[in-house]
């Protein structure tokens, strides 16, 4: 049971400090839905979503209504679509994005993840099918959110893969120019990506998950900031502890919240992903957090020492409130929705280089970042190569979301507006990374896989 003192506590970080839930979402499996007749499979898939969904989003707002706290999205998560589809016999999945689309429309929801292939080790027919019909996919929708794995510390990275993924994001930023790239906003590449992650463009609904489930993302960087303000110039194992103890309250709040939904939807309740997402409202951000830390801008030196407690504390806390946390569960750094990065990269404290170092600490990788729009499918599949490096050798989950904005030059600007904001444009590496790309085949699993 809440405290009074608690109750008092929440309302105070939501009128005050941006506390939010971030996302309620639905996972649905849809392995029941696949058919030879692909017509037949769209059909199937619309309409259990609708089924299972329908009361989603009414059973959030109430919820909103009934504990006074804002849930801003309510999305759908569902089984990767490379395996629902495969029996299909069709070459061209973009329509089962469609139907995916037209289903997030009929309740409400503002996304829906799962237009997804998990490829770390080698390729299906499918998931072939799947990647090349990623850019028309996303460019013809405007619901549906696209991931792919590409790599795991058991099976290494397949740069085959990485290759295709940057080849298919180009194309997916030229076939939405008109939009400054946006279906580049909606396509994540991972590795060693969780198969209960709510947030999007992440989401999907994995193999191991069950029939039906809520996952809740949970969201409070204000919170954390107004607490690091609280802690004053005490030392760092004070700063430690006081975010382990805010971040504990939040994911208790989140897990009540996730608990209600699964309730009252009569679905099992799965995991509160504890990840402290920003937005691009001035006092809601990551970077902000760390500049109250001490550092001048986020960016300098120091910022990837002050991210790796940041990180560490939010989870601690977090694992103490709930015994099933899940998710991605840490800090998000995405740029173009955070005002603080926007701001350190327009100072010139933050660079691509920086923020991959970042990623080593925090909870997933490069995000929501604009390069020039003449950036090459080569130079983009290196970028991923990278960071996919980064998670396989430290057992993590990393991922890029980059926007190679057409037409566009450094300094210029990609706008979205809502949550996923405005980004600057920045530099990438002048030299080639082609031959090295071009090399394929699959970069083999470390020494440290070799666990059992």
């Amino acid at each position: 049971m809440l405290t009074l003192q608690e109750i008092m506590e929440t309302v105070n970080m939501v009128q005050e400090e941006n506390l939010d839930i971030r996302t309620i979402t639905m996972g649905i499996s849809l392995r029941d839905c696949s058919d030879p007749n692909p017509r037949a499979a769209r059909q199937k898939i619309y309409d259990k979503i609708c089924r299972l969904a329908g009361s989603l989003v009414k059973t959030g707002e109430n919820i909103e209504r009934e504990y006074g706290l804002p849930i801003v999205n309510k999305r759908i998560s569902v089984t990767p679509i490379a395996v629902v589809a495969e029996s299909s016999l069709t070459d061209n999945f973009t329509g089962f994005a469609m139907s995916l689309d037209k289903a997030a429309e009929a309740v409400g929801v503002n996304f829906i993840g799962g237009f997804s292939a998990l490829v770390h080790k080698g390729f299906t027919n499918a998931d072939h099918r799947l990647i090349d019909s990623i850019p028309e996919a996303l460019a013809e929708t405007g619901r549906v959110c696209s991931s792919v794995n590409v790599a795991t510390t058991k099976a290494g990275i397949n740069m085959d893969a990485v290759y295709k993924m940057g080849q298919a994001v180009k194309k997916t930023a030229e076939l939405t120019s008109d939009k400054d790239g946006l279906g580049c906003a909606k396509l994540v590449v991972f590795a060693n990506v969780p198969e209960d992650n709510p947030f999007m463009a992440g989401a999907f609904h994995g193999i191991g998950e069950p029939e039906c489930v809520i996952n809740v993302g949970v969201s409070g960087p204000g919170v954390v900031k107004k607490a690091v303000e609280t802690a004053g110039n005490g030392d760092f194992g004070v700063l430690a502890e006081t975010i382990k103890k805010t971040a504990f309250k939040i994911t208790r709040m989140g897990e009540l919240v996730g608990r209600t939904a699964a309730r009252k939807l009569g679905v099992p309740f799965g995991i509160v992903d504890l990840s402290l997402a920003p937005t691009p409202a001035i006092g809601d951000s990551v970077a902000e957090i760390l500049e109250s830390m001490g550092l001048e801008r986020c960016g300098t030196h120091g910022t990837t020492a002050a991210l790796a407690l940041l990180n560490d504390a939010v989870k601690k806390g977090g694992a103490m409130a709930s015994s099933y946390v899940g998710g991605l569960s840490g800090a998000f750094i995405p740029v173009s929705e955070d005002a603080g990065m926007i701001q350190a990269v327009e100072a010139g404290a933050l660079t691509l280089d920086k923020l991959e170092a970042m990623t080593c600490v925090c909870s997933v990788g490069l995000d929501m970042i604009a390069v020039p729009g003449d950036t090459s499918a080569e130079t983009i599949a290196a970028i991923i190569a990278d960071e996919a490096a980064i998670g396989m050798i430290n057992k993590k989950t990393t991922a890029v979301r980059i926007i190679p904005a057409i037409n566009k030059k450094v300094g210029d600007y990609v706008e979205y507006g809502g949550l996923l904001g405005r980004a600057p444009v920045i530099p990438v590496k002048p030299f080639s990374s082609a031959a090295f790309i071009r090399r394929g085949g699959r970069i083999p699993a470390p020494i440290s896989s070799l666990t059992n």
